[in-house]
């Protein structure tokens, strides 16, 4: 199977590849975003979350609970921006991939 060159080298270095795959769709949400002409009233809190998001995949420890609640926060944001909605699934499908707390919900 063939492996995209961020995914080589992330889980080269040491990265955990969740977090690099995390960090690659906050990434393409953030530009979407950024490059989506429409203003919307709830755009500032995306931008802020999904901030929030790219420096939690920075520390490369991020905290699930803090993830879910910036998900929750930013599809409330821009869910009905149809534009978004992929890139928007692939943060959904990033955090994901850090599975549930121990203890949480089930």
């Amino acid at each position: 199977m063939l492996r995209s060159v961020e995914q080589t080298s992330a889980t080269e270095n040491g990265t955990d590849p969740r977090v690099a795959r995390l960090h690659a769709a906050v990434s393409r949400l953030r530009r979407e975003l950024a490059g989506h002409p429409a203003e919307f009233p709830d755009r500032a809190i995306a931008e802020d979350e999904l901030a929030a998001l790219a420096a939690m995949a920075a520390s490369g420890v991020p905290e699930v609970s803090r993830m879910r609640r910036s998900l929750l926060l930013i599809v409330g944001s821009i869910g009905s921006v149809s534009a978004l909605g992929a890139a928007l699934m692939g943060v959904r499908s990033a955090v994901d991939l850090f599975g549930e707390q121990p203890g949480g919900p089930r």
